[in-house]
């Protein structure tokens, strides 16, 4: 790929990031979801003002909107080995960056799990899923999605690490880079609710009885 045709790949897929899901989900439903909960626009704000089907419905998106673009930079669009690597890096970039800081939103947005999740399942699916099922334990046992997001955003990029050194599933040392970048900014972008989860004060989805 050309320098061109790379700057296009990270222009796109900013602007295909920014989309706001949550923020549209909730202006449909008649909510500014930045003014209520957490006033954040991820799934976990939007379950907590708007249910979960409303939730789901923004994960799935906010997951779909990481995945889509890396899966066809990764595996449909034919590239130069050489060229690859750097068209999927700055595609999941683009993307990530765009959901945390939307230029629609004034770059304000979202923390990143699911977009991340998204685009680290189109390049590492094995750890993305054990990364996944960590998630679901930790969450049942601590009822805290922050905490549950956190351990994830470590695990995985250890895995992808082990799972690459022992060819289990094979990356190179630029993606499995990239993924451990991916996974330092997820936690940076929670440093708010480690600081909750500290204090003891973070929001814990209650089991339904």
């Amino acid at each position: 790929m050309t320098i061109f045709e790379l700057v296009l790949v990270l222009i796109f897929s900013y602007l295909f990031g920014s989309i706001p899901w949550g923020f549209i989900i909730g202006k449909l439903k008649g909510v500014d979801i930045r003014e209520h909960g957490s006033k954040n626009i991820g799934a976990t704000n939007v379950t907590r003002v708007l249910g979960k089907p409303f939730g789901y419905l923004c994960f799935a998106l906010d997951f779909s909107k990481g995945f889509l673009p890396s899966y066809l930079m990764m595996f449909v669009i034919s590239l130069p080995s050489a060229a690859k690597d750097g068209g999927v890096i700055l595609a999941i970039l683009g993307i990530f960056l765009g959901h945390i800081f939307p230029v629609y939103l004034k770059f304000k947005g979202g923390k990143g799990v699911a977009t991340g999740a998204g685009a680290i399942l189109a390049v590492s699916p094995l750890a993305a899923v054990m990364g996944f099922i960590v998630w679901v334990i930790i969450f049942k046992t601590t009822r805290y999605v922050s905490a549950a997001s956190i351990i994830a955003a470590i695990i995985v990029p250890l895995l992808t690490i082990i799972f690459s050194a022992t060819g289990t599933y094979q990356l190179s040392i630029h993606l499995q880079t990239f993924v451990a970048v991916i996974g330092a900014i997820a936690i940076l972008k929670h440093k708010s609710n480690i600081a909750r989860l500290i204090n003891g004060t973070e929001y814990r989805f209650e089991k339904k009885n």
